[in-house]
């Protein structure tokens, strides 16, 4: 093989040591593995003569396969090239390349996501192993309805065996000497969530969440009361919320609050046409499907529609923000170092994401035509309810500047608070910042929404035309 030094497009990267059969055309690389025999794998992310960019498998000496969404390419023992796609039948599946013949072969085509984005580095979904006639076997981790599960996957037979863990959430699996490794987590005490289906705005489209209902061994609500609900967005956008453990739920839960989050369109786990729903539809869809799930749950009976609040940070927040701008399902919201100028965003991000924005929300120009009318910053007359900002003062990524400017909107009367820290940045790192902001805004919506003391010693901070 020759070695040759190459530059990457952005010029910014340089090895004296890269095989010559990578290309300097070449956006990503990864994804590389040896087998026994020393043949080397990786992925590429190029673009062809149209500008289009596709994702192909490389295997040294041999023509490329252009295959979509394709992750985790590896060799087998018997030297079989294996990797995940959704090329076919729309979620990620574990698939086989013949090599005799330059074909790509599904192993178990079903409706199940064996794998994540592949922004999340060093997933590991599956491994090898063989079973008692010598065939091979795979253990691989797969999503269906919300939750994870673990399976053998036997490629002869094409069959897959469920095995039963007590987790909902598994992240990667590894392969011991006799044994599996695996990486999850579960649902546990005081309480476990309900995954919800419900109908959205589009007819005969639905969206998913996990419903929690207040869980507190020493209280007992009234028999007439319903309880006040927190709406959370997950972030990304296109991750999704998880049926785990979380403490931050609990704590909400805990003191009388209904909790609710949700994998609106647009989410991972679902598929290839769920995940596309959100495609030059941010701040549409997910704003749509938020609501529509609040609404959901004050028709069937599950919580107070007079007191429905709305919290997230970051991608999550946008989506908070936008709903709060643009549609008066809510009564009160929650900001954490929230996105709420999209030509900032487009302008400033960083490099890994620097394209990112535009599957969400267009081409440039497109991008430009839609971003002026789905940025919440720019509908601050909009606002109509009590609103508390959290915001880190070395944030580059969302300057305190735009939550200021939010802020501002106590000249309308409206109730509003602002909190800003030293020393933290997008994502609060600090222990005690992450404690002080979930206590504000435990407090926050107990006294404008909840209309509830909260049972905690917290003293309070200054809301702004708030008695």
């Amino acid at each position: 093989m020759k070695v040759e030094k190459i530059t990457a497009p952005y010029g910014s990267w340089k090895s004296p040591i890269t095989p010559g059969v990578f290309s300097g055309a070449s956006k990503i690389l990864g994804g590389t593995a040896v087998d026994s025999h020393g043949r080397l794998l990786w992925l590429e992310s190029r673009p062809d003569d149209s500008g289009e960019v596709y994702k192909r498998v490389f295997v040294a000496g041999c023509d490329p396969k252009i295959i979509q969404s394709l992750t985790e390419p590896k060799w087998s023992p018997k030297g079989e090239l294996i990797f995940i796609s959704d090329r076919e039948h729309g979620y990620w599946n574990l698939h086989k390349w013949v090599e005799s013949n330059n074909e790509v072969i599904c192993l178990y085509p079903w409706l199940a996501e064996c794998s994540r984005p592949l922004w999340n580095f060093r997933m590991n979904s599956y491994e090898f192993t063989q079973g008692h006639e010598q065939n091979m076997l795979i253990p691989c981790s797969y999503r269906q309805n919300g939750r994870s599960y673990l399976g053998i996957l036997d490629d002869v037979e094409s069959s897959i065996t469920v095995l039963h863990i007590p987790f909902t959430d598994i992240d990667n699996i590894t392969l011991g000497i006799n044994c599996l490794f695996v990486e999850g987590a579960s649902e546990v005490l005081p309480f476990s969530p309900k995954f919800i289906e419900f109908s959205t705005e589009v007819p005969g489209e639905f969206a998913f969440g996990y419903f929690y209902t207040p869980s507190n061994p020493e209280y007992k609500a009234t028999r007439d009361e319903k309880p006040p609900l927190v709406l959370q967005a997950h972030g990304g956008p296109t991750f999704e919320s998880r049926r785990v453990l979380n403490m931050s739920i609990q704590y909400c839960t805990s003191r009388g609050w209904a909790f609710v989050t949700v994998n609106y369109g647009g989410s991972t786990g679902y598929g290839r046409k769920y995940c596309e729903r959100r495609m030059g539809k941010w701040g549409v869809v997910d704003v749509n499907d938020c609501c529509s799930c609040a609404r959901y749950l004050v028709d069937s009976g599950k919580v107070d529609g007079e007191r429905l609040c709305f919290t997230r940070d970051s991608a999550g927040g946008y989506t908070a923000l936008a709903a709060l701008a643009f549609r008066d399902t809510f009564h009160a919201g929650a900001s954490l170092y929230d996105i709420a100028d999209l030509a900032m965003l487009r302008a400033e991000t960083h490099k890994f994401e620097s394209h990112y924005i535009d599957n969400l929300v267009g081409s440039e120009k497109d991008y430009f035509d839609r971003s002026p009318d789905r940025s919440p910053i720019n509908f601050v007359d909009k606002f109509s309810c009590p609103i508390i900002l959290f915001q880190g003062l070395e944030d580059k990524s969302v300057p305190p500047a735009r939550a200021r400017k939010i802020y501002a909107w106590k000249e309308k009367g409206l109730p509003v608070a602002l909190v800003e820290y030293e020393g933290e940045q997008h994502g609060f790192r600090k222990a005690e910042n992450i404690k002080f902001t979930l206590e504000q805004q435990m407090v926050f919506f107990a006294r404008l929404v909840g209309h509830f003391k909260v049972a905690d010693e917290i003293t309070p901070i200054r809301i702004d035309n708030y008695n």
